[in-house]
């Protein structure tokens, strides 16, 4: 049996729908049965893409009103909505498909990679992770990677916090102590930057501690006045830099 040119036994779960919070999969279709059971599965829409949780959540969806369902769970209001061809769930109902259900979901155990948007695909690709919600907007993000005063942020709102007018700016070279209590953050996003009108001038990584601190404070000192701010990312020390007038 093929689906949409590619062969169902190839993958081991078919992806029914998903929107900007959850993704909906199965591995199981009888027209036979009253109910099938689907796995919904979190999502989180970042700056650097989509990822995918580590928790499953099974429900149970009447067989002859999946297409309803369907329906009702993505509603096409959520611009990141999407649902499989309802052709191809029929398809599969009536041959009674099923497959071993994965201990991971992954890109390589999808049978209709071609009905999912790019960017779950690419998120589908990387190891999931434990999401949460964001304290302030309630937005879906990944656990740890954006945390200010004890608090899980979403990326949004961590820059506009931390690297906002009110973020711990400083115009002076930073002291050896002060290195300890970076702000810490799994990433900058320069898009997000933009919109709160700071630039990034120093990116360093894969140097000895004291190299990059020492770097970090030339750019400072050479900032020309202008309120600077070190982060420790995953990848190293970044200085960002408030954007003066006349500053392109």
């Amino acid at each position: 049996m093929e689906l949409s040119g590619r062969p169902a036994q190839a993958g081991r779960v078919f992806i029914l729908g998903g929107n900007a919070t959850t993704l909906a999969f199965t591995n199981e279709l009888s027209a036979q049965a009253r109910q099938i059971s689907a796995s919904l599965v979190p999502l989180a829409w970042t700056p650097a893409g989509v990822v995918v949780g580590d928790l499953w959540q099974r429900v149970s969806v009447a067989a002859d009103n999946i297409g309803g369902w369907l329906d009702q769970t993505f509603t096409p209001d959520d611009e990141h909505s999407f649902i499989a061809p309802l052709r191809d769930v029929e398809l599969l109902l009536r041959t009674g498909w099923s497959a071993q259900a994965p201990e991971r979901l992954s890109d390589e155990v999808v049978v209709n990679p071609e009905d999912l948007p790019e960017d779950v695909l690419d998120g589908l690709s990387l190891p999931p992770a434990t999401l949460v919600q964001c304290a302030v907007c309630r937005r879906t993000c990944v656990r740890d990677q954006f945390v200010w005063n004890e608090r899980q942020l979403c990326a949004w709102d961590y820059h506009a916090t931390v690297f906002g007018r009110r973020g711990p700016w400083r115009s002076e070279p930073y002291e050896e102590r002060h290195f300890e209590t970076l702000p810490r953050a799994a990433y900058v996003a320069a898009p997000l930057l933009l919109e709160d009108g700071v630039d990034t001038v120093l990116a360093v990584q894969h140097l000895d501690e004291s190299a990059m601190r020492a770097l970090v404070n030339m750019a400072i000192a050479h900032g020309g006045g202008q309120p600077c701010l070190a982060v420790r990312t995953d990848e190293g020390l970044v200085v960002l830099r408030e954007r003066g007038k006349g500053t392109p």
